[in-house]
């Protein structure tokens, strides 16, 4: 059986994924996680998986998780994801999401493994994007407008090359938003579906704090987009960069009436100027059609599927709260 090694496979892509591929019976899957991270997205397929605590941000340790597991496609998806986090805390941000990198590589290269990897970007890689810009596709410029983006950047051409040195089999990726359940408070659509069942249970007051609901984003379904990640290391070309996602864009406004329109709880709206960022890009819409082309991918599941399923999983969350 091919082995699948998924760093963070606890987090909220990474759980998705795992799911993704155990679906197909001709993967073993393994994964690695820090131990604070728990085990809560894991907890229907623990026993179906060999799951490894550790810090990839120790070489030695990276090396000697590669030479037990000797996987044949890496997944790498541990970073420290949060726009907000990287601007309270650049220099972590940095520290985490290039070292850990930085470390596979090099392991896999000494240990002679022939591995394809993928590398996970962002779209926020491409920043301040005109108008004349949209939809974004691979060649539109990158112009970082936060810490986490720069370093997205930097692991996006890390992989590239490493690719072009050394010969690894990267194929690299830039996810635009996705969303689904088991995804944590500290992103859009959790915390307006956190807050709404929060007030549903009577958690919280029935007032629902915002940022900025003018933003237009491209939001696919998190179950579509790590079903593009497992494609990009079936098909996908070493060396290449895809766009991933759901093609459309979306107003955050719109995707709060919508999660709204399916609670009956009477809730008021108010402008939290604190949900600000520094820096905000007014739309974001993507253009996948080159990984379509290369892989005959395309994104299945429906934006209010999406919405009705992260809403669901919140309250969920809130019943146990209550308990």
């Amino acid at each position: 059986m091919l082995r699948a090694l998924i760093t963070g496979i606890a987090g909220f892509a990474g759980s998705h994924l795992a799911d993704c591929l155990l679906a197909n019976s001709s993967v073993d899957v393994a994964g690695v996680s820090l131990p604070r991270d728990g085990t809560q997205n894991l907890t229907n397929i623990l026993d179906q998986i060999d799951l490894r605590l550790a810090d990839l941000g120790d070489y030695t340790v990276t090396r000697d998780l590669l030479a037990s597991l000797r996987p044949d496609y890496v997944y790498h998806l541990a970073a420290q994801a949060s726009v907000a986090q990287s601007w309270s805390d650049p220099w972590q941000t940095m520290a985490i999401n290039i070292a850990i990198q930085l470390n596979l590589f090099r392991a896999i290269i000494d240990l002679g493994l022939d591995a394809r990897i993928l590398v996970i970007g962002s779209a926020d890689e491409y920043g301040a994007v005109a108008p004349e810009d949209l939809p974004i596709d691979e060649d539109t410029p990158l112009r970082p407008l936060n810490p986490y983006a720069v370093s997205k950047v930097t692991q996006d051409f890390m992989g590239l090359q490493y690719h072009l040195s050394h010969g690894l089999y990267v194929v690299r990726v830039r996810p635009f938003n996705h969303i689904g359940p088991r995804q944590r408070p500290g992103f859009v659509v959790p915390d307006l579906a956190r807050q709404i069942a929060w007030i549903e249970a009577g958690l919280q007051a029935p007032f629902l704090k915002v940022g900025n609901l003018e933003a237009r984003r491209d939001f696919a379904d998190v179950r579509d987009i790590v079903y593009g990640y497992v494609m990009a290391l079936e098909r996908g070309e070493a060396g290449e960069v895809y766009n991933l996602g759901s093609g459309q864009s979306v107003p955050v406004k719109d995707m709060l009436h919508r999660m709204l329109a399916l609670s009956s709880a009477v809730i008021a709206v108010e402008e939290d100027p604190e949900l600000a960022r520094p820096a905000d890009i007014p739309n974001l819409v993507c253009d996948y059609a080159r990984f379509q082309a290369q892989t005959s991918w395309a994104p299945r599941i429906d934006l209010d599927t999406s919405l009705r399923d992260v809403l669901n999983y919140w309250r969920t969350q809130a019943q146990q709260a209550r308990q």
